[in-house]
């Protein structure tokens, strides 16, 4: 039997620390010790904060080292030079929880990248604020839906009914696909790194209500959206992803909103990629994307 024929266990290594000499050094020779093949290996140096970055990618053939192996090896490292870092198996497709009020294209299209195998998810539940009626020609292939309601005397219990979905259903992200209920403190800050919001990033003069009407009596010249981590400042997360479109005097509020919609569907479906591919370290109030 060839090497090459071996069945290989690919695992993503994503790390943060403070920068010293001899970090790469010292895990990729830890790696070869271990018998692990680095495939891709990607590193940054803030020079601001003085904190280094890097995401690996690395392969060990089945039955050779196993996960409890490579931590216990990584955690040894890990003490030696203050590393805050995380191992995943890349075949373990992540669980997330899609949150969704009454405009459905964000999750239509997440649904879709996940149907034909692009997204490597595992979709474990479907929570709205409006009934299930609502998305009556929509096919959810399964998925749960949970009809949540709130009012600001539910706040609380809603927000509750929510986390106990999380933790019931093992998910490891929530992805708000243009929820439009603002999220207490207490649960953005319990959130905080492990959900990702949309909204529309470059119309930050016209909030509220239909910011791109306000936008077109305002004559903007560019509209765009805007993915981030959710954490206590909301829409102030991290940012993960952004993307931009031109338009002009020519174009109506129609036309924005029509133009708003496909940004805002691939600007979060490029962030939940990054993410779920582990290639997002937050680093503060910025993030660090290893992009491709």
């Amino acid at each position: 039997m060839t090497a090459s024929s071996v069945a290989q266990t690919t695992y993503v290594l994503t790390l943060s620390c403070p920068n010293r000499p001899g970090i790469v050094a010292a895990i990729s020779g830890k790696l070869a010790e271990l018998d692990a093949n680095i495939t891709e290996a990607q590193q940054f140096d803030d020079r601001d904060s003085t904190v280094f970055f890097m995401r690996i990618v690395f392969e060990v053939a089945q039955g050779r080292t196993s996960m409890q192996q490579l931590r216990e090896a990584l955690a040894v490292l890990g003490n030696i030079f203050s590393m805050d870092w995380a191992l995943h198996d890349r075949s373990v497709k992540p669980k997330v929880l899609l949150m969704v009020s009454r405009f459905d294209h964000c999750l239509v299209d997440l649904l879709y990248r996940w149907r034909i195998g692009e997204l490597p998810i595992e979709p474990v539940g479907i929570v709205s604020n409006h009934p299930r009626d609502v998305f009556a020609d929509l096919d959810f292939y399964g998925i749960p839906f949970h009809h949540v309601p709130v009012t600001k005397e539910t706040k609380p219990a809603q927000e509750a009914r929510v986390l106990d979905l999380l933790a019931s259903s093992g998910a490891e992200l929530v992805i708000l696909a243009r929820y439009m209920q603002v999220l207490s403190n207490e649960m953005a800050a319990s959130l905080s790194g492990r959900c990702i919001n949309i909204h529309h990033s470059f119309l930050p003069g016209f909030k509220g209500a239909r910011p791109y009407h306000q936008a077109f009596a305002r004559g903007v010249k560019l509209i765009g959206a805007t993915a981030h981590y959710v954490t206590r400042d909301l829409d102030e997360g991290p940012i993960i992803e952004q993307d931009v479109e031109r338009i002009s005097h020519a174009h109506t509020p129609d036309d924005l909103i029509r133009k708003g919609r496909d940004i805002e569907r691939r600007v979060l479906a490029r962030a939940v990629r990054y993410h779920i591919e582990r290639r997002t370290i937050i680093n503060g109030s910025r993030t660090v994307v290893f992009t491709t």
